[in-house]
């Protein structure tokens, strides 16, 4: 990790497709990268990377810890990046994205969650790479 002032870090992993694996990568995250934000921003930059982290041993990797994701963050100023990549097939995001989950859905909510908090999410040709933009 690379940190050369308050206002600007980066993190880069290579995890493996577990949900251990992911909760070890955000307390770090917590620590390194989120401990300057505002709590609502830190809330909301967590949640984001939780989910898109999450979406990638899931959906993507099918939990294979055989498999690994790959995620980086990059905070200068007031924008957060966030960009995941797994090993797995891809989705559909097109049509995922015209999809909507009710409140009270306890599954689906994903694409929702992410452009919900983030100012900007772009997904690569084949579904498995997400790049998501928020303002601190």
């Amino acid at each position: 990790m690379r940190r050369p002032s308050r206002l600007a870090c980066e993190m880069r992993a290579m995890i493996p497709a577990t949900l251990a694996a992911v909760e070890q990568f955000l307390r770090a995250v917590r620590h390194e990268a989120f401990d300057t934000l505002p709590r609502a921003d830190g809330f909301a930059a967590e949640l984001l990377v939780r989910e898109a982290l999450t979406n990638a041993v899931v959906h993507g990797c099918h939990s294979d810890p055989r498999k690994h994701i790959l995620c980086v963050l990059r905070r200068r100023g007031r924008r957060l990046t966030i960009a995941v990549h797994d090993e797995g097939e891809g989705f559909d995001w097109r049509a995922a994205r015209q999809r909507r989950r009710g409140v009270l859905a306890s599954a689906g909510r994903g694409i929702q969650i992410l452009r919900q908090y983030a100012v900007r999410v772009r997904y690569n040709e084949k579904g498995n790479a997400v790049t998501i933009i928020k303002q601190c």
